[in-house]
C-alpha cells in the first residue's frame, strides 16, 4: 500500500509526501521538496525505513543545486553553527550519493534518544528552509541554466536507487516500479529522460 500527497507553491515545483506499507514487516516515510528551477534553493529530502518495528535508516539532508555541491551561503553558516549529535550507527553512502551535502545525516538511530535527536535535526533543516524560502527570489539566465542542470543530475542520481527499484519491483512488478519512480518519485524537470530502463 503507497499512499501520496503532492503540492505546489510559488517557490516549490513540488512537495512530495509518501508513506508506504510493503507487507507485514517494512514501513516507509518520503518527503521531497522540489524548488522550482528559477529559485537557487537546495532539495530538502528525508526517508525513514522501518522494518518491525524498529528503524532501519533514517536520512535527511538539504541538498546543493551549485558547482562543487556547496550550499548557498546563509544555509553553510547556519548548518555549520549548529551542534551535531553524535550518531552510533553511521550509515554508509552508496556510490551514486553525490548529491548529498556536507550536513547529510544518514543513520540507523538507535534508540528513543537518537530518535529524537535526528527529528530535531530535521525539525532545525526544515525552520530555517522554510524562513530562507519566504526570503527567496527568482534568479534567471545563466544560473537558472545551471540549477535546472543540478535538478536534472539529482533525479538521475535518485534513479540509481537500486534498493528502492527492489522493494517497488517486489511489490508491484518492473513496469510499475519503473513508472512510478520516473513519474512520482524522481520525476525529472522538463521531461528530460534519464533513468534505467524505458518508461512502460
Amino acid at each position: 500500500m503507497i499512499k501520496n500527497q503532492c503540492y505546489q507553491t510559488r517557490t516549490f515545483r513540488k512537495l512530495h509526501l509518501e508513506l508506504a506499507q510493503i507487507g507485514s514487516s517494512l514501513d516507509i516515510l518520503h518527503c521531497v521538496m522540489f524548488p522550482r528551477p528559477e529559485f537557487d534553493l537546495p532539495i530538502f529530502g528525508a526517508d525513514l525505513v522501518a522494518g518491525r518495528g524498529k528503524l532501519a535508516m533514517a536520512i535527511a539532508d538539504l541538498s546543493p543545486v551549485r558547482d562543487q555541491q556547496q550550499l548557498p551561503d546563509p544555509y553553510q553558516q547556519h548548518l555549520e553553527s549548529q551542534p551535531r549529535y553524535d550518531f552510533r550507527h553511521q550509515r554508509h553512502f552508496p556510490e551514486w550519493a553525490d548529491i548529498f551535502s556536507d550536513f547529510c545525516l544518514f543513520v540507523r538511530p538507535d534508540g528513543e534518544r537518537e530518535e529524537t535527536a535526528f527529528v530535531d535535526t530535521v525539525d532545525n533543516y526544515l525552520a530555517f528552509h522554510c524562513q530562507q524560502v519566504q526570503d527567496a527570489e527568482p534568479v534567471d539566465g545563466d544560473r537558472r541554466k545551471a540549477i535546472m542542470v543540478a535538478h536534472q543530475h539529482y533525479c538521475a542520481q535518485q534513479l540509481r536507487n537500486d534498493n528502492s527499484r527492489r522493494v517497488l519491483e517486489k511489490a508491484f512488478g518492473e513496469p510499475w516500479a519503473e513508472r512510478y519512480m520516473t513519474t512520482v518519485l524522481v520525476d525529472v524537470p522538463l521531461g528530460v529522460p534519464v533513468g534505467k530502463g524505458k518508461m512502460p
